[in-house]
């Protein structure tokens, strides 16, 4: 079974935590202290909420600001428009900014969100008759119906 840690860096690891578990995350204690946070989305999906300074210390590559900066953009399905809508309605009153209008392509629906250091996050629905089918047979589909 594979497990992804997404590590992200914050200039406050408090806020953090807030945001994330404003967002339905919570977080891991036996992998959290002063340095940074384990921030659980499921059985599988973590992210490592990571002070800037220890941030510093897992490369030798230079490390960027996050806000203003791009990286790394980090997409979580969720399993409705609803669900997505909710996601950054949370996350825009837990201090984030939806810094792009909706996207819907027909087989999807996404919409970003930046944490208030500047982190991007997707949260997207896809139809399942998409994943199951490919976007353009899908699509093709819906337009006979």
């Amino acid at each position: 079974m594979t497990h992804i840690f997404v590590n992200i860096q914050t200039s406050d690891l408090e806020r953090s935590k807030a945001f994330y578990t404003a967002l339905g995350a919570s977080i891991n204690p036996q992998f959290t202290d002063e340095n940074a946070a384990c921030i659980v989305w499921d059985d599988n999906v973590y992210f490592m909420a990571v002070t800037e300074a220890y941030f510093a210390t897992f490369t030798d590559k230079q490390v960027v600001p996050s806000r203003g900066q791009a990286q790394v953009l980090i997409a979580l399905s969720r399993d409705s428009r609803e669900d997505v809508d909710k996601a950054i309605a949370a996350g825009v009153a837990a201090g984030g900014v939806e810094p792009t209008e909706a996207k819907d392509y027909g087989f999807m629906y996404s919409r970003d969100l930046d944490d208030p250091d500047g982190n991007g996050v997707e949260f997207f629905f896809m139809e399942p008759q998409a994943v199951e089918q490919g976007p353009d047979a899908y699509l093709s589909e819906q337009a006979q119906a």
